[in-house]
């Protein structure tokens, strides 16, 4: 059943930890990775039947709060219901988002706006919550998922590909700060990663991994507090490498991922 009010914590000594978009993806993997290794799993996402099915994948340490991230009243109300439930927060970690293929010829602002509505604000809206009460109490573990792709402006991701992006300026800007205040921030940059979203791709990706390796990547970068989690390495250097070209040599690199 979804968690209201009361605890379903039986230790109470577990680390705990909240996961946004945990119905699939990185999310699901990562969770069920936590759980596994014996921390108690606030799980969110929109959709309840999926998240429903992930508490029944390890019963006693998954715990499901579906929640809208893009609706700031109902992430503020989730949170206070897992800090009630749960007990206060270790480890929050934000892997809600979405993409859509775009470009010149079908630019369209709604679905601009939506991509950076659930990527972008959606984050922020949970960054809220956590923030304020990591904040009072000196401690506590934030990681943001963005991706490779907030590096380099790649053809077909200018919506995506700029939700990232800030994703990636708001964490350089907001690392002194809760480090000052006892927080430690992680930044996720996945490269291709085999998820639902993945699925629906019609072209190569290269260096892709399974989302039960990148949530092992991901798990192995937050237990050493490392600030920047990215992965993998082949994905990584590429995509600096192409960050740091001039713009002619990269423009000349990117163009070729035009699509007809």
């Amino acid at each position: 059943m979804v968690v209201e009010t009361t605890r379903r914590s039986s230790s109470g000594t577990a680390r705990i930890a909240w996961i946004t978009g945990a119905s699939s993806g990185i999310g699901r993997a990562l969770a069920v990775a936590l759980a596994q290794a014996g921390w108690e799993v606030a799980v969110s996402a929109r959709n309840r039947e999926e998240l429903l099915a992930l508490e029944d994948v390890v019963p006693s340490n998954i715990f499901a709060y579906p929640v809208d991230v893009t609706n700031a009243a109902a992430v503020a109300r989730t949170f206070r219901l897992i800090e009630d439930g749960l007990g206060p927060l270790d480890l929050a970690v934000f892997c809600a988002g979405t993409y859509a293929r775009d470009g010149v010829r079908d630019f369209d602002v709604a679905r601009f706006s939506s991509i950076v509505h659930l990527n972008l604000l959606g984050t922020v809206y949970c960054l809220e919550a956590a923030m304020a009460q990591m904040r009072a109490r000196g401690r506590g573990h934030i990681a943001v998922v963005s991706s490779t792709a907030g590096l380099v402006g790649l053809p077909g991701a200018a919506a995506y590909g700029a939700s990232k992006a800030a994703l990636i300026a708001m964490c350089e800007a907001l690392y002194p700060d809760l480090a000052a205040h006892g927080i430690d921030l992680s930044l996720i940059n996945p490269g291709f990663v085999d998820t639902p979203l993945t699925q629906k791709n019609d072209f190569p990706m290269p260096f892709l991994v399974t989302a039960e390796k990148a949530a092992a990547t991901i798990l192995r970068g937050l237990e050493a507090r490392r600030y920047e989690i990215i992965f993998p390495w082949q994905m990584a250097l590429a995509m600096k490498a192409l960050r740091l070209m001039p713009a002619r040599l990269r423009f000349a690199l990117t163009r070729r991922m035009l699509r007809d």
